[in-house]
């Protein structure tokens, strides 16, 4: 029976292994001309809209499937852009904390626009189903879902879900958004 050509003829024979290049005669240094070396280097400019990018973004959207089931929705909005809405706002509430997202973000940013409320104020919503249209297409409505994060105020975002929900049922809600 023919052996398949990676199989050594020799059972005897010695692979060859790895073997460093020889050494340098100097030391690397970053002379790169966009090399940052250190932090007075780096620009200290923050740009408008730009926000502050907290670390694993993306796990957030693992928390998406598990409040779907309760948003609850006006006549003609759309489910995509919820969750854009309330995911952006998540991830401006994690970064506040300097942290990766956690499902109370999610929560807290749902709670903030009434979604999660049957019972949320005829004005919230109109307000929300007019801010909310399309943003889910943030390629090309990133203005707009930039404008949906800047309506819930940090002061707001450092509350707890349940602090949220005490506000907006004694008719504060507009006090939680900056409209």
């Amino acid at each position: 029976m023919a052996a398949p050509p990676f199989i050594p003829k020799n059972p005897n024979h010695r692979p060859r292994s790895y073997s460093s290049p020889q050494g340098r005669e100097f030391s690397w240094d970053a002379s790169r001309p966009a090399e940052l070396v250190d932090d007075a280097d780096q620009p200290q400019v923050a740009l408008k809209g730009t926000g502050e990018p907290g670390p694993d973004s993306g796990y957030a959207f693992k928390f998406l499937a598990l409040l779907r089931d309760q948003l609850v929705l006006a006549k003609g909005e759309d489910r995509r852009d919820a969750e854009a809405g309330g995911l952006a706002i998540a991830l401006k509430r994690a970064s506040i904390f300097g942290r990766s997202p956690i499902l109370e973000d999610l929560e807290a940013a749902y709670r903030a626009w009434g979604l999660l409320n049957a019972n949320a104020p005829s004005e919230l919503v109109a307000e929300r189903v007019r801010r909310f249209e399309g943003v889910h297409h943030s390629a090309h409505h990133y203005p707009e879902l930039r404008a949906v994060v800047d309506t819930v105020p940090d002061s707001t975002l450092v509350l707890s879900p349940a602090e949220i929900d005490a506000r907006s049922a004694g008719g504060g809600w507009n006090s939680l958004l900056s409209l």
